[in-house]
């Protein structure tokens, strides 16, 4: 599979594939941040290792800062650190930052418009045996409605260490979603990430199979986060069907591509959006709410369906909640026949 932007997205069925979870994307990311810029510093909340902030640590032990168990302090120390010219990044989990700390996040970090990088791991309900209490679902939507604030949720673990380097070099206060369970690491070195851009990853009309007449895309599927991989793992099995798509992945979910998502939205008159978050408030909410405004289209979203998550393994959750490309690839079936 190749894509039609960069031609650099390696084969994603490709068994040899590496899987790694995002949040490694968050450790090596950091230590290449923290390597070009020593005003680079990150605060963890009790939790390095799970969030691999000790990566960083390891390299700059002068320039990490561990809190303990509290996030809102941590998050007005970060503050601090931004009005005094250093770039902090602070780690926790999602369910605790921005979960339990939004209050310090709102006022001395958005309100301020500081740069300081939120980072909130093991978001989704990929968490998967840590229950409902532990799986984020709702940061997308807090976050991204605080005025300001930059909202990136990264496709694998290379997206993730290029979204890290990014956001140490911006101005404006940022929130990264990371996850905790291993996925396919399909996008390379030199595939490019831009804060604010969408990604092709597949179009059926120039890059299906099969070569005859007809592959005109029927449904614009566009993702956000892991489920990328998961929209492609469906396009496979629907493109042999002979229901074509492009699949559009947006990491960054505000400011949205809003040239691409119309594009996209243009081409097909039907779109699909899948996140792994409640659909209330979150990167479906987004698209509709971008598209109802400037060219109204039928909107699926894929996501969590106004409920808390449960306990079980990350691939029982995803099937459970329609999120498993068996599962979006039903959707996309039913909205296209």
């Amino acid at each position: 599979m190749i894509n039609p932007d960069a031609k650099l997205v390696q084969n994603i069925f490709d068994e040899k594939n590496l899987q790694k979870p995002t949040r490694d994307g968050f450790g090596t990311g950091t230590v290449e941040a923290g390597t070009e810029n020593p005003d680079v510093f990150v605060l963890c909340a009790d939790l390095s290792e799970s969030t691999r902030a000790e990566w960083f640590q390891k390299e700059f032990p002068e320039r990490f800062i561990e809190m303990g168990i509290a996030e809102q302090n941590m998050a007005a120390t970060a503050a601090g650190f931004a009005l005094a010219g250093k770039v902090p990044f602070m780690a926790s989990y999602a369910a605790f930052s921005p979960g339990r700390n939004y209050e310090q996040i709102r006022t001395t970090i958005a309100l301020n418009k500081q740069h300081v990088v939120v980072c909130g791991m093991h978001a989704g309900v990929s968490v998967g045996p840590d229950g409902a209490t532990h799986q984020m679902l709702e940061d997308i939507g807090l976050m991204r409605m605080l005025p300001g604030m930059v909202v990136i949720a990264p496709s694998d673990a290379e997206e993730a260490r290029k979204a890290v380097v990014a956001a140490a070099k911006v101005t404006t206060p940022i929130y990264i979603r990371f996850g905790r369970s291993p996925t396919p690491l399909f996008t390379t070195v030199e595939t490019p990430f831009e804060i604010g851009k969408a990604l092709l990853l597949w179009d059926s009309e120039n890059f299906s199979e099969d070569t005859s007449l007809g592959n005109q895309p029927h449904i614009s599927i566009l993702t956000t986060g892991s489920m990328a991989y998961q929209a492609l793992a469906a396009t496979r099995a629907l493109d042999a069907e002979g229901i074509k798509s492009l699949v559009l992945s947006v990491p960054t979910i505000k400011p949205l591509d809003t040239k691409a998502i119309l594009s996209a939205a243009k081409r097909t008159g039907k779109v699909i959006t899948i996140e792994e978050h409640n659909v209330l408030g979150g990167f479906g909410s987004a698209v509709a709410e971008f598209l109802s405004e400037t060219y109204p289209v039928q909107i699926t979203r894929l996501g969590t369906q106004d409920v808390f998550g449960q306990s079980g393994t990350p691939e029982e959750l995803l099937e459970h909640y329609g999120l498993s490309a068996a599962r979006i690839a039903d959707a996309v079936r039913k909205i296209v026949q």
